[in-house]
This record gives C-alpha cells, sequence and structure tokens, in this order.
C-alpha cells in the first residue's frame, strides 16, 4: 500500500516511520515545498542513525525503513496513492484546501484521512468529492500506540472499519468515535493542561510544584505543564478555543496565561522556552525559578 503523508513536520514524519517500518508499506512524504519535504526526510534518517549509534537497530533495517519514504511535493508523487493522511497546520481552512487538492490529484478509490487533534471531519470534508475520516496518532507517532479514528457524519461505515485494520496492520490499537469536538484524548488532556496554567496564574502553586504534584499524585509519567510545552502550547490553546467555540461552555475558557505566553511566542520545546526554558544541555529549568 502506497501512503502520502501530507506534512513533513514532526507529526508527517513520525506518522511517515509508523508506516515505512512495516513491510508492505511505502511512503510518499510530501509537503509545499520541495526542499521541506526532503528536510523532512532528513530529519528521520538522522534520528534513525542514532538508534544505529545505540544498537537498537542496525544500518541494514534502517536502510530498509528510509528507502520506502520517498520526499516530494503531492502534484508529484500521490496521483497512484491508496491512502493519504494528512498531516498539515491544524487550520480549517488550510485542510480543506489541500483535501480538495488532493481530490484533483488523486486516483477515484485512494482513502482521505486526516490526522487532525480536534477539527470537525465533517467541515473538512465540505466539498470534497470522496469521505474524509479522521486517523488521529500521537506523538511520537512511530511509537505511541493509539490512533483515533472518526467518523464524520459523512464518513461511510466500510471507510471507518478499513482504516481501523490499517491501524491494527501498522501496530497501532485504533480506538473509534463519534464527531466530537477534542475527540476522546484532547478533550480530557487539553483541558487537564488549560487547568495547571490557571493554577500556576493564581498563584496556587508554582510551576514544579504543579508538575510534581500531579506525577507523584496521580501517578502521570510528566507533569501537565511540562506535558503543554512538549505538545506545543498554541496546539493547546488552538484545541481550547476549538472545544469552546464547538460547545459554547465555559469550562472551556482558555486561560489568559495561556494565550498570553502563545502571544509572545513562548510555545514551549520548539520554541525553546515555555512554562520551562529548555537549555542547551538538555536539562530545563522553570522560568519562575530563573
Amino acid at each position: 500500500m502506497k501512503v502520502g503523508v501530507i506534512g513533513a513536520g514532526t507529526m508527517g514524519q513520525g506518522i511517515a516511520k509508523a508506516f515505512a517500518q512495516v513491510d508492505g508499506y511505502s511512503v510518499a512524504l510530501c509537503d509545499i515545498k520541495q526542499e521541506w519535504a526532503e528536510g523532512g526526510k532528513d530529519k528521520i534518517v538522522k534520528g534513525y542513525a542514532k538508534l544505529v549509534e545505540k544498537g537498537k537497530l542496525t544500518q541494514e533495517q534502517v536502510d530498509k525503513i528510509t528507502a520506502a519514504i520517498t520526499p516530494g511535493l503531492k502534484e508529484d508523487i500521490c496521483a497512484d496513492c491508496d491512502l493519504i493522511v494528512e498531516a498539515a497546520f491544524e487550520d480549517m481552512n488550510v485542510k480543506q484546501t489541500t483535501f480538495k487538492e488532493l481530490d484533483a490529484i488523486c486516483k477515484a478509490d485512494c482513502i482521505f484521512a486526516s490526522n487532525t487533534s480536534s477539527l470537525s471531519i465533517t467541515e473538512i470534508g465540505k466539498g470534497v468529492n470522496r469521505p474524509v475520516v479522521g486517523m488521529h496518532f500521537f506523538n511520537p507517532a512511530d511509537r505511541m500506540k493509539l490512533i483515533e479514528v472518526i467518523a464524520g457524519v459523512n464518513t461511510p461505515v466500510d471507510i471507518v472499519e478499513k482504516i481501523k485494520k490499517i491501524s491494527e496492520e501498522i501496530g497501532k490499537t485504533p480506538v473509534q468515535v463519534n464527531e466530537a469536538a477534542g475527540f476522546v484524548v484532547n478533550r480530557i488532556l487539553i483541558p487537564l493542561i488549560n487547568e495547571a496554567a490557571f493554577i500556576k496564574m493564581e498563584g496556587v502553586s508554582d510551576i514544579e510544584g504543579i508538575d510534581t504534584a500531579m506525577k507523584l499524585g496521580a501517578n502521570h509519567p510528566m507533569g501537565p505543564l511540562e506535558l503543554g510545552d512538549y505538545i506545543g502550547l498554541d496546539i493547546c490553546l488552538a484545541i481550547m478555543d476549538v472545544l469552546y467555540n464547538e460547545t459554547k461552555d465555559g469550562k472551556y475558557r482558555a486561560c489568559p496565561l495561556l494565550r498570553k505566553m502563545v502571544r509572545g511566542g513562548n510555545l514551549g520545546v520548539k520554541s525553546g522556552k515555555g512554562f520551562y526554558v529548555y537549555n542547551a544541555d538538555k536539562t530545563k529549568t522553570p522560568v519562575d525559578k530563573l
């Protein structure tokens, strides 16, 4: 099966690896510029090189996986794809435009799936001449076992079943979800991070105290503020806004501190600073301890 992955960023790279490391799958890794797609594959190759150095994979295994990934532009390498997994920017207009363009490129029996983390599958599929299904991976996509499979109003049952089967073939556990803002994981997880931001803003505890309390008191492997940094505070804010706009329920109001941090470009790990500052030696320091 040939899979087109649209978006060569962190999620797209992980999704490409999730398919390419399974026999019988090849991947067209695409972005809006050739060099961006090639840069995505270069990062994949560098990541695997570190695993070879650590003895976790052989060079032969890595060569086989990376040979199954071809970078390029969707109009050049996606015409014969059997499945498209869109992992573009989490913006409704971007996703709708991407699928409309793919509609004119891909063969008629190609399945269209979106990796959206919170947006309406039904809305994404508006104006597209074939059904769209949600196939939501979790970061790092090549290692995390869950895939949320989301049916929009116009998604046929047989398409949902095919995506569940494909998910199992690549070693994942699919959970079927009816369309709703945030689906399952993010509807629970992101408000948790948002509430932690409120606790910090209100001075109930400091950053380290909040994260330590949840790690030791709830047995979470990572505190909520640290987790928010790793997800990306801009993504957390966007999901909170989707939850609020879809439901108009005040419990989904985004924390003003979170919004202020995003406005200031303090997005977490990817910007080097969020609730923590991420140092060159791979240590981190809570910003309220600087």
